[in-house]
């Protein structure tokens, strides 16, 4: 193939991609239109999403005016938020609240586009940005894990980080150095401390907020200039508009999700979930109190990791993130049938590993 076909590719890749043609408001609003189909549930679903982030930036905008990023005082500012601010309890328990369910409907999201199909030619590019967000959604969920600086978020982040560092053993030559370089740069000092709170901060904050938005205007561009995907193995024989019909139930479905937040963070305190030992200030001449684990959005891999050998969880970790990042040319000619069979073995995976988990490992614990 000659340099000049090759570029040719290239331009006709891109321009699929990216028809500048439609980057006006009757092709992108006006002229869209949404399939109706028994999958149209699934359009709602990454709007959820983006309702829960719009909810987290606004909680966490008010947050930043009392919490202090600092070992003495991180733990104290929570509790002075929780108790002495005005609403201030409110606000912590929706941003808490919030970032569970921006992260399960970001799953629920990806998981139903693949089983629709919506990672099809033109939509490589949306796909891609699709599951850059889902690893940046959970990276907001690891570093702001950290930020209350109680037993449990202090002795978990040691634990995540220690695993980067174990992933160096099983890798060849220099690069086994990388994964305890990065550690090192993320943990910033010897040992978990103000290093590691300053640059967790400052990535929960800055880096991961600037890196997700800019990877949500591709995608959003993409969803609008290429419109909602046909969804079913036979074109949908009804539509709607998506300007104002889709658009107005789309705001219906996040009052209703909004209303149920609101509910459940005046209701239900999100910390009622963990032990009062757990959450009390970090000490590090203390003792780790029992109980230490990640976040439920973790426990897919934080179970198996304590059941199975490292570097197998490790090869089909990598092979899962690889997969779905491939996912539009390994599953180009998969019928959706087949790809809502894979999308619902993930589903109940995910079901079983996040509610059974710990019986699971309690199981095979004892009969060890």
């Amino acid at each position: 193939m000659s340099p000049i076909s090759g570029l040719n590719d290239v331009v006709a890749f891109v321009s699929e991609r990216f028809p500048v043609d439609k980057l006006n408001f009757h092709s992108m609003i006006e002229k869209k239109e949404v399939p109706i189909h028994k999958m149209t549930w699934g359009y709602y679903t990454g709007g959820l999403a983006l309702l829960f982030l719009f909810v987290q930036v606004v909680t966490g905008l008010f947050l930043l005016f009392y919490y202090q990023p600092t070992v003495s005082d991180a733990n104290l500012s929570v509790e002075y938020i929780t108790k002495y601010v005005s609403c201030g309890a409110l606000i912590r328990n929706m941003h808490a609240w919030s970032s569970s369910l921006m992260i399960f409907f970001t799953v629920v999201h990806l998981l139903t586009t693949f089983a629709m199909k919506a990672f099809d030619r033109p939509r490589e590019i949306t796909w891609v940005a699709g599951v850059c967000l889902l690893l940046i959604t959970y990276g907001f969920g690891f570093t702001g894990y950290l930020l209350p600086w109680n037993q449990i978020a202090v002795n978990a982040t040691k634990v995540g980080l220690q695993s980067v560092e174990l992933i160096g053993t099983y890798l060849p030559g220099a690069i086994a150095d990388l994964p305890r370089i990065l550690k090192e740069t993320f943990q910033g000092e010897a040992s978990v401390g103000q290093a590691t709170l300053g640059r967790f901060y400052a990535m929960h904050v800055v880096l991961l907020p600037l890196a997700l938005f800019a990877v949500l205007g591709i995608h959003l561009l993409q969803v609008q200039l290429h419109g909602m995907s046909q969804g079913i193995d036979r074109a949908a024989q009804k539509s709607e508009k998506f300007f104002p019909l889709f658009i107005l139930r789309d705001l219906s479905v996040w009052g209703v999700a909004f209303l149920i937040l609101f509910v459940l963070a005046l209701c239900l305190p999100f910390d009622s979930f963990v032990s009062f030992p757990l959450l009390e200030p970090y000490n590090a001449l203390g003792a780790t109190p029992p109980g230490i684990k990640p976040e439920w959005y973790f426990y897919f891999i934080y179970y198996p990791l304590e059941l199975l050998p490292f570097w197998l969880i490790l090869l089909l970790s990598n092979l899962l993130v690889a997969g779905l990042f491939l996912t539009p040319w390994i599953f180009r000619d998969t019928s959706r049938t087949t790809l809502g069979f894979l999308a619902l073995l993930g589903t109940l995976y995910l079901i079983i590993m996040t509610i059974f988990g710990h019986n699971i490992y309690e199981i095979f614990k004892g009969g060890g």
